[in-house]
């Protein structure tokens, strides 16, 4: 699983003209999903997203996490995250995981967010066209992939 996570201080995401999703401060995640993930990486990506401590305490160092914080987090799968560039300007999105595996996946790690931040995440709709709106926080954005635990 690969994910983009951003500090924001809001974020929506709409599916035409209707709000799926919305929340204040706290984290958007951008979830791509691989063939090789399984729910093991669902586990471990939801528990360490919830604990990064890139929220500012009272000396202003990052130092908290969105659950200390008591932020919120919005979840919007992404396969466009496994894209490959290697050939051409059209992007290949081969290695990206099939809907039949990511969205019990994405379904999971929504699950496990939900249980590691202590109340219900935000999400957008799995293979819609979405439309997402957020304000930055900082700007603080992080690039993880369960493949590369660092």
């Amino acid at each position: 699983m690969r994910v983009v996570v951003q500090r924001v201080a809001s974020a929506r995401v709409t599916v035409g003209a209707e709000v799926t999703g919305e929340i204040g401060p706290g984290l958007l995640v951008l979830l791509g999903v691989g063939p090789a993930d399984t729910s093991a990486d669902a586990q471990w990506l939801a528990d360490k997203i919830c604990a990064l401590r890139i929220f500012a305490d009272a000396e202003d160092r990052m130092n908290l996490s969105v659950v200390d914080r008591g932020g919120e987090v919005l979840v919007v799968s992404q396969f466009t995250l496994f894209a490959s560039t290697k050939k051409g300007t059209r992007p290949s999105f081969n290695d990206a995981a099939k809907p039949d595996l990511a969205i019990p996946l994405y379904e999971a790690f929504c699950g496990f967010a939900t249980q590691a931040l202590g109340r219900p995440v935000a999400t957008g709709r799995f293979g819609a066209m979405m439309q997402v709106a957020l304000v930055n926080d900082g700007p603080v954005t992080l690039i993880i992939d369960s493949r590369q635990r660092e």
